[in-house]
């Protein structure tokens, strides 16, 4: 099994996403045997310049790590999003890699996958951020395996740590169970469904100018 985790925030690894993140990579660790880490604070991704020529060619032309990251991706298992908080949102690291994934929305490249959500926050409304990572990992056509999120308690501290560093590792060990038994979450379909349905559509009506992505729904026809 591959699993990818990505975390965003700008203190990568040793800030509290990180820390929580760890318990989840624990957890996974245990169950997988391995897990690949990319810390966008050490990446180079840029904002989307709405150029278009992802949907002609199906890879972008700005030079820095997005295509890398969109290769990793498509090839593991699994993968987990971690980001703090940012204004009922993720950060702006986190955002610009899901910004220039239009041509995985379009196709939506990453279904039969699995992903979990990460997420920390200064003062809560933890669950209206999960609740976006979670709607974008429908979108991307992967099923989401469930999230751990908590307000901070100090630097690398939470509140009630026993119960959600415990909830953190189940949430790794139930990625791997659900790639290792192909676990399916019905309550998603008609998310993952509709977007799909919409994706389609959209393409075959852009059809000559998202040339790569039209052939590539003609392909599964």
């Amino acid at each position: 099994m591959k699993v990818l985790a990505i975390v965003g925030s700008p203190h990568g690894m040793k800030g509290n996403t990180g820390r929580l993140l760890d318990e989840v990579l624990a957890g996974a660790y245990s169950e997988c045997g391995e897990v690949e880490l990319i810390s966008l604070s050490e990446s180079k991704v840029l904002p989307c310049v709405s150029c278009d020529v992802c949907h002609k060619t199906g890879a972008c032309q700005l030079k820095d790590d997005f295509e890398g990251i969109k290769a990793k991706l498509q090839e593991c298992d699994g993968f987990i999003f971690a980001s703090p908080n940012y204004i009922r949102s993720v950060t702006g690291q986190m955002k610009c890699l899901f910004d220039r994934s239009a041509t995985l929305l379009h196709c939506v490249s990453l279904e039969g996958k699995y992903g979990a959500v990460v997420e920390t926050s200064g003062g809560g409304e933890d669950d209206e951020v999960i609740r976006y990572v979670e709607h974008y990992i429908n979108t991307l056509g992967a099923q989401s395996v469930g999230s751990v999120g908590s307000p901070m308690a100090g630097f690398r501290t939470f509140p009630d740590e026993a119960v959600l560093f415990a909830k953190a590792q189940e949430l790794g060990k139930e990625l791997c169970r659900s790639i290792r038994e192909k676990k399916h979450y019905p309550e998603q379909d008609a998310t993952r469904n509709d977007f799909k349905t919409r994706m389609k559509r959209l393409v075959e009506y852009r059809q000559k100018e998202w040339t790569y992505e039209y052939e590539y729904w003609r392909s599964k026809l």
